[in-house]
């Protein structure tokens, strides 16, 4: 049988573009991919890019305040939204229009609108056309959820948040996962006033003690968290958009953004009738080579619910593409992946947490609590936290914890170590570069607790 491609992708992020360079590039396919939005997907266009230049620019104030006090004469104007908002758009138009090159030079044909199943070997496109494919491989990502309550259509969420015609003086937030807590920070840090409302404690699921330092620190800088709420009702005035919780309090904001969380983005995708297996909230069910119980179609990225990150969804791509079209078959590894959180302080981490590593074994656990030099001569109050966490029957270094000033950087040195099965002792066993912060995790010696 003849198909018009060896491969269609739909979904043009990180994961599905890198499925289809590749097995285009390097493995002679023939591949489409279609994209109803802006090449890039959540990360590039409106998650994980520009929220780091808006972390940069949320940073400029403390940054002017320790200028001072190591002698310059600095000084703070009011910040520019809507100067920073024209470099930022140019900037994701930069990034897209190199995701677009990098298509079109690896001869993929790209559908600028969506596309969706029609049957284990079809796709339809947004225009009617019908095409097939021996292949179909799903990268659609997530979107964000907002629960339904009467006024929902007042909030906005992490898609809409970089589009702001101008930064509100009132913000809520509401949530408590890490897009939540990075949020609160970035909009607190150019000046908004921000009110955070979550259900349960903030950043459930992360080492608790990492967490703790975290949260206190947000509520020192100002952020007004508030745990144990939820939205009854929204309603928009004159004053602002008056929100009203369960327990019937009321405050009025210029603006509520909802992060709450993301679901796979699955909804209308025709998934379902080609006979493929989702799970109860969306997500498409795939073994360890990705491939759905439909053995035609594959799923890559955020819309499988495994580990929602840009560089696993890459992997996964990858993986995906030399395995079945270039005859060496690779499964992604998804152990010992590191993340990071870019709250202020932020926060890095690789593998168990101390709660879920006591779950599974018993465990030393090594903290080293102190100020940064940086800040501290200027005279802030900051805080860092390294902890290790380490089996005592293996001497593995089961997780690393960092909170403290690009925490991401040095988190990303520590998961080699820990990916190629480093012991505590090994650790202990590197000299140490001084003076950094990064020192103190090869040089704390004694545990501070069993468990």
């Amino acid at each position: 049988m003849s198909f018009d491609y060896d491969l269609f992708v739909i979904g043009g992020g990180s994961g599905g573009v890198r499925a289809a360079r590749i097995a285009a590039a390097e493995h002679g396919a023939k591949v489409a991919l279609a994209e109803e939005y802006r090449m890039g997907g959540t990360c590039v266009i409106r998650g994980c890019v520009p929220k780091k230049l808006m972390v940069f620019a949320s940073s400029m104030p403390t940054a002017v305040e320790e200028a001072r006090a190591y002698g310059w004469q600095a000084e703070l104007g009011a910040f520019d939204w809507t100067g920073f908002r024209a470099r930022l758009d140019a900037e994701l138009d930069r990034l897209e229009a190199i995701y677009r090159r990098g298509q079109s030079g690896a001869g993929v044909t790209v559908f600028d609108q969506r596309a969706t199943v029609a049957s284990p070997h079809e796709v339809r496109l947004a225009d009617g056309q019908v095409v097939s494919a021996k292949h179909i491989l799903i990268a659609t990502g997530g979107t964000p959820f907002v629960p339904e309550f009467d006024g929902r259509e007042h909030v906005m969420t992490s898609n809409e948040i970089f589009k702001m015609e101008a930064l509100p003086k009132r913000i809520l937030i509401v949530g408590g996962g890490y897009i939540a807590c990075e949020f609160a920070c970035i909009l607190e840090g150019l000046g908004t006033g921000v009110t955070l409302w979550n259900r349960s404690p903030l950043l459930r699921g992360f080492d608790a003690e990492c967490r703790d330092l975290i949260v206190e620190k947000m509520a020192a800088r100002g952020i007004a968290i508030h745990t144990g709420l939820v939205v009854q009702h929204i309603k928009k005035t004159e004053a602002g958009l008056v929100v009203t919780a369960g327990d019937g309090r009321s405050e009025t904001f210029d603006a509520v953004l909802y992060a709450t969380g993301r679901v796979p983005n699955t909804a209308g995708l025709g998934l379902t009738e080609a006979g493929v297996t989702l799970a109860p909230n969306g997500a498409v069910t795939v073994d360890a080579w990705s491939q759905t119980n439909v053995p035609s179609i594959y799923a890559v990225g955020d819309v499988t619910d495994r580990i929602a990150l840009t560089p696993v969804a890459i992997r996964e791509g990858h993986a995906f593409a030399d395995t079945v079209f270039g005859a060496t078959p690779r499964q992604a590894d998804h152990e010992l992946v590191a993340s990071a959180v870019f709250t202020r302080p932020e926060f890095g981490t690789c593998g168990l947490s101390e709660e879920a590593a006591r779950e599974i074994e018993p465990v030393e656990v090594y903290v080293s609590a102190f100020r940064p030099m940086r800040s501290a001569f200027a005279g802030g109050d900051e805080k860092v936290l390294m902890k290790l966490v380490v089996s005592k029957a293996t001497r593995r270094v089961l997780g690393c914890h960092i909170v403290a000033p690009e925490a991401g950087e040095m988190i990303q040195l520590a998961a080699i170590a820990m990916k190629m099965g480093a012991t505590k002792e090994q650790f202990d066993a590197t000299c140490a570069v001084h003076p950094t912060m990064a020192e103190e995790l090869v040089t704390m010696r004694k545990p501070v607790r069993h468990a």
